[in-house]
This record gives structure tokens, C-alpha cells and sequence, in this order.
């Protein structure tokens, strides 16, 4: 699925109805959903932070679904659950890079968004944000805030904290790793992957970048579980949908992912961050 990473520069205001900017309060036992008055962001009522990230929503949207993302992020931030970020050095590059998320009920809340100044943002949508998905055996419609809530994670974070591993450019560890995903180095994307591409995005919007980004979500995900019964959904992309095969087939990436100095998640979120004191 495509993705849309905003990067934004600038600060255009604009007018939001007062009554939407009303306090809500969730019953999650770690994040509180709050009333948003935070500048360039008008047309979102609420938001719930995360370490300092915020995740802002539009009226419409669900509380449970704003309350999902946040434990999502949550659980990529703290895998352990110990209480404490994993990896430092990514939620400073994320906070750095004012990196936000948003959250919209229909795609024409996104016409409406202000831009905020020097900021990196990602969207997720209410219906593609499935809480259920986790309890009925990873079967059913994909909860996309895997997806959407590890780009900004891994663009906002990990490509600036290590721009010489994780960076989205030609040369680094990763987008090495995606060129022989692809079967070549394509700046673009080519009339046709190579036989013995397992990784074959062809969404002509999506550059360079854009690929590195999906890529490590697909290399991750499969790490730690997500994709295993999605092989009829995703295999026109993504071939590698089980740990055992991306270890055996893209060693290059399952090493770079495996690497504790990282410290990436080693399990998939499930939208319930219990954090415990260890």
C-alpha cells in the first residue's frame, strides 16, 4: 500500500470549528487522550503523546484507534517494555525532526492540514487501524498501523540517527540491501524487475526514498511475524513474507536487522504496552 511521508517546511494556518476542539480522555492505562491546541496543527481536536512524539486525530476519529496507534508506537519505541526507549538515539532523531503523526478519518481531512515548519510527519487512517487484528490470528483486513507507524519510526529515527546504515540514499547498509532486493540498483522504478527480484514495489510515486522506507517496514515485519499468513496479499511486492525465508534468501538485511546494536524490535506490537519495571 502506499504511503504518504510528509515532509514539511513552512506554517500556513487554518480555521478549525472551536466546538471540535474539545478534551477527550481515554481509559488506557499509559496514554491520556488530550484537547490539541498545538500550532499547525488546527484541524485535529486531540492527540495522545508518545516519548515525546505526538499523534494527532481528527474529530472522527475512534478513540480506541488513536489509543491503538499510540500503544503500537509504544511497543516499537520500548519492545521490551521496560519502561525506557530502547534506543535513544532514534527518539532524539525523531524529536529533532519534529517527527508527528496524523490521523484522519476520510483522505480530504488531509486537505485541510496546516504545515507545520520543519517538521516530518506520517498519516494513518481510522478504518485501516485494526485493533482486532492482533486477536483473531493475524487474519482479516492488516492493521496498517504496523506499517504507517513504523515509517515514521524508521524515516524520522533510525535514517537520521544512522544515516550511514539506516539512511534512505544509494550506499548505505539498507538501500545496498534493497538493490539486491531489486535485482539492481533502480533510482527509479524499472518496466520490469529482474527474474530474481523478491522485492518489486512499482508504485511510480514512490522514489528512491520512498523504496528504502518500504522496504525495511517489509524487512521488519516479516522479521518478526506480521506477514506470515499475507503471502496471496503481498507476494506481487514482497516474496520474503516469513522469517525463516528472509533469513535464508536476503541475509544481507536479516543481519543489518539482527544486529544488537540496533536495538530494533525483536517482537511484533500488539497495541497493549504494559511497561514494567525490570
Amino acid at each position: 500500500m502506499p504511503t504518504l511521508l510528509l515532509i514539511l517546511n513552512g506554517c500556513v494556518m487554518s480555521d478549525f470549528s472551536k466546538e471540535n476542539s474539545i478534551s477527550e480522555s481515554g481509559n488506557d492505562p499509559n496514554f491520556m487522550i488530550v484537547s490539541n491546541h498545538d500550532k499547525g496543527f488546527s484541524a485535529f481536536n486531540r492527540k495522545v503523546d508518545v516519548f515525546g512524539i505526538p499523534i494527532y486525530a481528527v474529530y472522527n476519529v475512534k478513540d480506541d484507534r488513536l489509543l491503538h496507534a499510540a500503544n503500537v508506537m509504544a511497543q516499537y519505541l520500548d519492545n521490551d517494555e521496560d519502561g525506557k526507549v530502547d534506543n535513544p538515539s532514534v527518539l532524539d532523531a525523531m524529536k529533532d525532526n519534529h517527527a508527528f503523526m496524523i490521523m484522519w478519518e476520510s483522505p480530504d481531512d488531509l486537505n485541510d492540514m496546516d504545515e507545520p515548519e520543519d517538521a516530518i510527519g506520517q498519516d494513518l487512517g481510522n478504518d485501516e487501524t485494526m485493533p482486532k487484528w492482533h486477536t483473531n490470528g493475524h487474519r482479516g483486513r492488516f492493521d496498517a498501523s504496523l506499517e504507517e507507524v513504523w515509517h515514521i519510526i524508521s524515516h524520522a529515527g533510525y535514517a537520521s540517527a544512522y544515516p550511514e546504515v539506516f539512511g534512505e540514499t544509494p550506499g548505505t547498509l539498507l538501500t545496498n540491501a534493497m538493490d539486491q532486493a531489486r535485482g539492481g540498483q533502480f533510482l527509479t522504478i524499472p518496466p520490469h524487475y529482474p527474474e530474481n527480484a523478491w522485492y518489486t514495489y512499482d508504485d511510480d510515486t514512490c522514489d528512491y526514498s520512498c523504496m528504502a522506507t518500504e522496504y525495511f517496514y517489509w524487512a521488519i515485519t516479516s522479521l518478526l511475524g506480521a506477514q506470515e499468513n499475507r503471502k496471496g496479499e503481498v507476494s506481487d511486492e514482497w516474496q520474503l513474507y516469513t522469517p525463516a525465508l528472509l533469513k535464508e534468501k536476503d541475509s544481507a538485511v536479516y543481519r543489518l536487522l539482527t544486529t544488537p546494536e540496533y536495538n530494533l524490535p525483536q517482537t511484533l506490537p500488539n497495541g497493549v504496552y504494559r511497561p514494567v519495571s525490570k
